[in-house]
């Protein structure tokens, strides 16, 4: 009989948690979601606007100006891409983020990337929900357990709502906070407030882009072995684009000037960037993803330039994400690839698209059934076995610094689990390193050559 009592009561507790989450998580997704469909019809309208004009990314230096004063004075949290200083408010204080950040960032979000910074939509959307569902921990008096579960779930329906994934950001919201781990506890919240706030979403009248891909090559070795290397390929697309934020941060930091300051000064580098290159990696670059999707060739540069774009418009004082970036990067890296190599260019712009946020963002799982979602079943083999290459390739880094290490991604490499990416340090050997350094000690060699003309 006590065994027995012992396991009704146990079965009666577990019920009722998951009645609290299914009850939370929704109100968060209904919560979340309204706001997320504001924030992508404020950003289609603004961006239509400032199309009307050819040469309106001539006022980036004073958008930037703009968007730098806005962040400094009213709400410094929300610098630079938002999904970061979300995964550093979990990792920190408890999933604490002023409300101030919601407004702040949206319209210094709004003002990068409808004047032509480059940058990302979901970064905001993330630290809107984030922000929303912290404070309403705070008006509820919620411990920190609960209070960093239901901000997790923000992230969640943020990602599910600007991407029309609501499977792949519910992955995504427990597994970007640490490298090579998921919270199991906060997948069932996280599933309903990504599944919630994409249907409220989508009721709201957004509508997103998905391009199934029917045929696929027969399997053979050949084609397998294809794969991989587009996994290492995009692999190292990631590193290049991850130490392209971290080259732009550090010119950034040594440039001794108020902030907004450095808001003019990186948005006339843009601008002069523009005039040099193409307009083409400037704003989101939807357009350019579409047409990389649809079979159209990307250009060799395509996903150094999109990377060197990024890096400027984040370091120097715009606001936006980086995932969009990311996808621009994968799309492009995959069409080249596939040129290259005589595969078709829709098919593997797709699986580099998934691959390159796999790598960037260390979410191998999350961006693997992205791919299902956004290019059918048929497609999914091929484009996790890339995932997860690229996911290795790029090691122990991130566009998420924030990010904890939770596993060892080879064993030659020496790391100290349980720290924060850019708090921890990896030691191997040299010929350790291979082509995975090859990218970073690219841009370590192209600083050194701009050190020594600075001298």
């Amino acid at each position: 009989m006590p065994a027995m009592k012992t396991q009704i009561t146990e079965s009666t507790l577990l019920f009722i948690s998951i009645a609290k989450w299914v009850f939370l998580a929704t109100l968060a997704g209904l919560i979340v979601g309204f706001p997320i469909a504001l924030f992508l019809k404020l950003l289609r309208a603004s961006s239509d606007w400032a199309g009307r004009w050819e040469y309106s990314y001539f006022l980036l230096p004073a958008a930037l100006f703009l968007s730098a004063l806005l962040v400094k004075y009213l709400a410094p949290e929300a610098k630079g891409h938002g999904t970061e200083k979300v995964i550093e408010a979990v990792h920190r204080r408890a999933g604490r983020i002023p409300l101030a950040v919601i407004p702040v960032k949206l319209v210094a979000t709004l003002i990068t990337l409808s004047l032509g910074g480059s940058a990302g939509k979901e970064g905001p959307c993330a630290q809107i929900g984030a922000g929303i569902t912290s404070a309403f921990s705070g008006l509820f008096r919620f411990n920190e357990h609960d209070r960093k579960k239901l901000v997790i779930c923000g992230i969640s329906a943020g990602f599910a709502a600007v991407f029309g994934t609501p499977i792949a950001g519910a992955i995504f919201g427990v597994e970007v906070l640490f490298v090579g781990s998921i919270l199991y506890e906060v997948l069932l919240p996280s599933f309903i407030a990504g599944i919630t706030a994409y249907q409220v979403s989508s009721a709201m009248g957004i509508t997103y882009f998905y391009k199934p891909i029917s045929i696929m090559p027969v399997f053979s070795e050949t084609f397998m072995l294809k794969v991989m290397f587009a996994g290492v390929f995009c692999g190292l697309a990631a590193m290049i684009l991850i130490e392209s934020l971290k080259y732009g941060e550090k010119r950034a930091r040594l440039v001794q000037m108020w902030e907004p300051y450095k808001g003019l000064l990186g948005g006339s580098a843009l601008v002069v960037m523009a005039l040099l290159a193409s307009k083409r990696y400037l704003g989101l670059g939807l357009d350019v993803i579409e047409d990389t999707l649809l079979g159209a060739p990307a250009r060799w540069y395509d996903f150094i330039m999109k990377s060197a774009f990024t890096a400027v418009t984040l370091s120097f004082g715009g606001s936006g994400g980086i995932i969009t970036p990311i996808f621009f990067v994968g799309a492009t890296a995959g069409s080249i690839y596939a040129g290259f190599m005589g595969l078709d260019r829709a098919t593997f712009a797709a699986i580099g698209m998934t691959a390159l946020l796999a790598g960037a963002a260390n979410t191998p799982i999350a961006a693997s059934i992205m791919a299902v979602e956004l290019f059918g079943p048929v497609v999914a083999p091929y484009a996790t076995v890339a995932c997860v290459i690229s996911f290795l390739m790029t090691g122990n880094r991130s566009v998420y610094p924030s990010q904890v290490l939770s596993m060892v991604k080879s064993e030659s490499i020496t790391v100290e689990l349980g720290k924060e990416l850019q708090e921890m340090r990896s030691t191997h050997s040299p010929e350790q390193g291979g082509m995975a350094a090859f990218a970073v000690r690219f841009i370590q060699r192209v600083d050194d050559a701009v050190n020594r003309l600075r001298r």
